[in-house]
């Protein structure tokens, strides 16, 4: 699930990042080639946005705008298929715990 996720992501991120540049190319924007669109991509992805690279025409503000919904909430998924993977781990270890500790009392009775 997890690699599948980040696959399709990292699809959306190329794709998006491209149709930015095909929409920021002609405007003299700072788009000047697919890898400054790809940078511009990564960057807001990672919400780190430095801000050195904008779309400046509406067909770019319109994509940049979906781009970053999707991407927003489509990168929120790992985190809860991590999370809830992680809360699994720990539910299972606090089952044994458990188990392990009715083990002696368990065979105690047994034994009488």
């Amino acid at each position: 699930e997890l690699i599948t996720t980040l696959y399709i992501g990292f699809l959306g991120l190329i794709f998006s990042s491209y149709f930015v540049y095909l929409a920021e190319k002609d405007s003299g924007s700072d788009f000047n080639s697919y890898a400054d669109a790809l940078w511009w991509g990564v960057i807001t992805v990672t919400t780190i946005g430095y801000g050195d690279t904008v779309p400046q025409t509406w067909m770019g503000r319109i994509v940049a705008s979906c781009f970053s919904v999707f991407a927003i909430s489509f990168f929120a998924l790992p985190a809860g298929i991590l999370g809830s993977g992680f809360a699994l781990k720990v539910q299972q270890k606090q089952r044994q715990k458990h188990f392990n500790r009715q083990i002696p009392t368990a065979a105690s009775l047994i034994q009488v």
